[in-house]
């Protein structure tokens, strides 16, 4: 098998045992669940930091090629709201362990996990910016409350997700539509640009790789 797909294969299984075991799981169950010794997978990834870094690279940029997609849907203003609020809650929901690995870093980890998921969110602000900007007539100060809706809304998002996804205190639609209740008000007062555009798409982030580590001092399992 090729590298690339084999590479694909590793990602699956370290998807399926974080899944299982949450963000501390080790490098030897992972090498287990895809049927290889540590050593292989070491050769592919460098260490634990490479391995986390193909999946940061993974999963950001699907979340981000999710919420840009519902963005662009041609729905209703109330209704597009609800779908992105709707699209980055499943987005998080689906993968809750992988999730928590890419926001919570683990105690003394100095691999960078944990913060993994940051640049994704700026991009995400980014994509809300330019939507409002491109659809929505906020008067004389419509790029200052573009700029300061797109980071605000992310930031809240996040935060009342992260809590929605730790205790699921009601299901994901009655969270969206509490979500959406709490912007609606100027979104909703507001007309539409008579120019409107869906906002240009921007690539997705470039995550580095990450070095490879020393041959004589592999990372324990």
């Amino acid at each position: 098998m090729s590298r690339e797909p084999r590479r694909e294969q590793l990602l699956n299984a370290a998807d399926r045992v974080i899944q299982r075991e949450g963000p501390g799981a080790s490098m030897n169950a992972i090498a287990a669940e895809a049927g290889i010794t540590k050593p292989i997978l070491y050769r592919h990834f460098g260490d634990r930091n490479g391995l986390i870094g193909a999946l940061t690279e993974r999963h950001t940029s699907g979340l981000l090629a999710a919420v840009r997609a519902a963005l662009a849907e041609p729905l209703e203003r109330r209704d597009r709201v609800e779908h992105v609020l709707d699209t980055y809650l499943a987005g998080i929901e689906a993968r809750p362990q992988v999730y928590r690995l890419l926001t919570h870093p683990e105690p003394g980890d100095p691999s960078g996990a944990g913060n993994a998921l940051a640049p994704a969110l700026r991009q995400i602000a980014e994509e809300i910016t330019r939507a409002v900007q491109s659809q929505v007539d906020l008067g004389a100060d419509r790029d200052l409350l573009a700029e300061a809706w797109g980071r605000g809304i992310t930031g809240m998002v996040l935060a009342a997700g992260d809590w929605w996804l730790e205790r699921k205190p009601c299901s994901r639609t009655r969270m969206v539509q509490a979500l959406a209740d709490l912007l609606w008000g100027r979104l909703a007062a507001a007309a539409d640009l008579p120019t409107a555009v869906l906002p240009t798409a921007v690539p997705p982030i470039a995550v580095p790789p990450a070095a490879p580590a020393e041959p004589s001092a592999p990372a324990a399992g």
